[in-house]
């Protein structure tokens, strides 16, 4: 090969290319496969860097002189139109990326250092195989989770957040790339019961909704006493409570990072006492000074729990939301954080309630983790089968978690480091949504079935996909 090459020096590209690709093909069958592996893979690494994805930054106007930072993701590749997808947030003060917080700054660097973002993820992924996707940051947020109006923040509503939403599919769908009769909108969480209100109201606007770990009971009624009363109960009488004696040690309790997660932060939200005392002790009676003061887990934790929770509620109904018990100077992370969006939530009808109202027209689909309420997805999936929806999906994953990684049940939903979502999980939306926006051939759940891990559940209606 090398006398042959020196021998014809004026040899073109394309030939040379032909005569390579033909090696390459023989070597194959003579060289172990180990060596083209590691051949193959060396080749891969050595690959320059190719945009997939193209973004464009806007500014959504929401009214009233406010206004909001977002981000437009599209396929490098073409002009469109492509189908659009609208990303809404989950509760609390979200930015556009749902970093909650947690972007840092590398000591050695000083580059920022970004951990695994919920929506950039699902925005990069679903452009990256041709939609244009929006996603924005909430009003009076900024970018890494930072509040930067805290009266526009701290007097947020959830009708503010709908209209919010409305705002940014309107400027979704004027975008030229997209195709505004081929919209998605894709809610997390809180985000999901916004979602739905949304496709409600906009049937014309919306062809699909996809709702990721939505709460279909009311998030302040129902979710407040699930999170904040029966999981720490739970905890407490299987991780706790080791002789199965009804009793727990506060010591051992105070130093268990979970258990401080539910029961520290519970109490520091509802109830604020003058002498500052927080934790478990402000969860039970008055403890002697021992080191290991014993405490009934159903006589005397549960009971102060339901009662701190039931305060909580009286106050948004009473309107008395600026007692020192409170605890909130300004809204934060969590929606029973802030006074004003919660009342809205206490009073707004379960999603439960109104999902059955949304267009046979529109296709929806339910992602949850089995780790998170996973039990509230299913009442959700029975009231779509009892009103004939003709185009609904739930998709269920053992293991995964209130944002689609492997957590237990007691670690869903409170903040920590973000993993990655779950690559299948991102696969199970795709195809879904590739189905429902014209882009494959009819939607077959045994094709999602088979995409994803293999003890994926996946249960749709007898209807096929549009």
């Amino acid at each position: 090969m090398y006398t042959y090459l020196q021998v014809r020096p004026k040899i073109t590209i394309s030939k040379f290319i032909l005569i390579f690709t033909a090696i390459f093909a023989v070597s194959s069958l003579l060289l172990p496969p180990s060596i083209l592996l590691s051949h193959h893979q060396s080749i891969v690494v050595a690959q320059p860097y190719i945009e997939t994805v193209k973004h464009r930054n806007l500014v959504i106007d929401l009214g009233n002189g406010l206004k909001t930072n977002a981000q437009l993701t599209l396929p490098a590749v073409g002009n469109g139109t492509f189908p659009g997808v609208l990303l809404v947030s989950g509760g609390g003060a979200t930015d556009m990326n749902y970093t909650q917080g947690l972007v840092s700054i590398d000591n050695k660097t000083g580059a920022k250092v970004y951990p695994p973002t919920f929506l950039f993820q699902i925005a990069e992924y679903l452009s990256e195989r041709g939609f244009a996707v929006l996603r924005y940051d909430k009003r009076g947020i900024g970018a890494n989770q930072t509040i930067l109006d805290s009266n526009v923040w701290g007097n947020v509503t959830f009708n503010d957040l709908k209209q919010d939403a409305e705002k940014a599919l309107v400027v979704l769908a004027q975008q030229p790339e997209v195709d505004p009769n081929r919209i998605t909108i894709i809610g997390h969480s809180e985000g999901g019961v916004i979602t739905s209100r949304v496709a409600l109201d906009n049937p014309d606007k919306v062809k699909n909704i996809v709702l990721m770990s939505t709460p279909v009971l009311n998030v302040i009624k129902d979710n407040a006493y699930i999170n904040y009363v029966y999981l720490p109960i739970i905890y407490a009488q299987n991780a706790l409570d080791k002789n199965h004696s009804g009793l727990i040690s506060v010591k051992e309790a105070s130093e268990d990072p979970v258990f401080q997660g539910m029961v520290l932060d519970n109490s520091t939200l509802f109830i604020g006492h003058s002498n500052k005392t927080t934790g478990i002790n402000s969860a039970v009676n008055d403890t002697n000074s021992t080191n290991d003061t014993k405490i009934s887990i159903n006589h005397e934790l549960k009971p102060r729990l339901e009662r701190q929770l039931e305060q909580y509620i009286n106050e948004l109904n009473t309107n008395n939301t600026n007692q020192s018990r409170m605890l909130v100077k300004k809204c934060s992370f969590d929606i029973m954080r802030c006074p004003m969006e919660a009342k809205s939530h206490l009073l707004l009808p379960r999603t439960l309630s109104v999902i059955g109202n949304v267009s046979s027209n529109i296709g929806i689909l339910t992602l949850v983790g089995e780790n998170d309420a996973v039990q509230q997805a299913f009442l959700l999936q029975q009231r779509l089968t009892e009103v004939n929806h003709p185009d609904h999906t739930l998709i269920t994953y053992p293991n995964l978690g209130h944002h689609f990684y492997p957590e237990n049940i007691f670690q869903t939903g409170v903040p920590a480091l973000p993993e990655p979502i779950s690559e299948y999980v991102l696969a199970d939306l795709y195809s879904w949504l590739e189905t429902h926006s014209g882009l494959a051939s009819p939607y077959s759940s045994a094709l999602i079935a088979n995409r994803s891990n293999s003890s994926t559940n996946v249960t749709p209606s007898s209807a096929s996909g549009k």
